[in-house]
C-alpha cells in the first residue's frame, strides 16, 4: 500500500527483457534506501514492484508480461517516480493507492495556470466512471485530486512543488501514463451491485 506521495525521482537504467518478461535495474535517485530489502514493494512510476536485488543505491525489480501489458514507461530507461511502501504508523498524505495500474491514459493538453499546470487526460471508457470531481487518482504514482471529470477526460492541477519533484512536469501533448483509480470508488462500486 502507498500514499501516492512520491519521496524520490529515480532512473531507469536498463530494462532488460527476459523472455515474455523484464528485470529493471533502476538507480534509486534520492530514495532513501537504508531500510529497503530483498522482497520488499516499491512503487515505480505507479505500478508495485518488488525489489529482486540491490546493490548499492540501485535496486533491481522483476516485471511480468501481465504488467508490462498494463503499463507505459517500464520498458525503457527513463525517470520514474519512487515510494516506498506504507508501514505502520506512517502518516497518509495522499489516499490509499495500491500500485496495481488499471489502465494507461493518454495526455490531451497540459497549460499553464498562474504558477501550477492544468494537466487534461483521457481516461478509458471502462474507466470513466470511477473518476469523479473532488476525487483522487493516481497519474504515474502521484496522488491527484480531480477538478473535473467528463465521459472520458479528466482534469487535475499541479502545483510548482508537484511539477519539481515528480516527473510529472517532463509530461507533453500525446504523452502516456498509467492511471490507478480510487480503490473505495471500486468496492463501493461492487458492494452496491453496479
Amino acid at each position: 500500500m502507498f500514499t501516492g506521495l512520491v519521496e524520490a525521482v529515480g532512473t531507469i537504467e536498463r530494462a532488460q527483457r527476459v523472455r515474455q518478461d523484464a528485470r529493471l535495474i533502476v538507480h534509486a535517485g534520492r530514495l532513501p534506501v537504508a531500510n529497503v530489502r530483498v522482497g520488499d514493494s516499491v512503487c515505480v512510476q505507479g505500478a508495485c514492484l518488488t525489489v529482486v536485488a540491490k546493490r548499492g543505491r540501485r535496486l533491481e525489480f522483476d516485471v511480468s508480461r501481465e504488467t508490462l501489458d498494463c503499463t507505459t514507461g517500464l520498458d525503457q530507461a527513463g525517470p520514474v517516480n519512487l515510494e516506498r511502501s506504507l508501514r505502520l504508523g506512517d502518516p497518509l498524505g495522499g489516499h490509499l493507492v495500491t500500485g496495481h495500474v488499471d489502465a494507461i491514459g493518454t495526455v490531451l493538453a497540459f497549460q499553464s495556470a498562474g504558477e501550477s499546470k492544468k494537466l487534461r487526460l483521457r481516461v478509458p471508457a471502462k474507466l470513466a466512471r470511477y473518476v469523479a470531481p473532488k476525487g483522487s487518482i493516481t497519474v504515474d504514482g502521484v496522488s491527484l485530486t480531480v477538478n473535473r471529470a467528463g465521459r472520458t477526460t479528466f482534469e487535475v492541477n499541479l502545483i510548482p512543488h508537484t511539477l519539481k519533484v515528480t516527473t510529472l512536469g517532463r509530461l507533453a501533448e500525446g504523452a502516456r501514463v498509467n492511471l490507478e483509480v480510487d480503490l473505495i470508488a471500486r468496492y463501493v462500486e461492487r458492494m452496491l451491485g453496479r
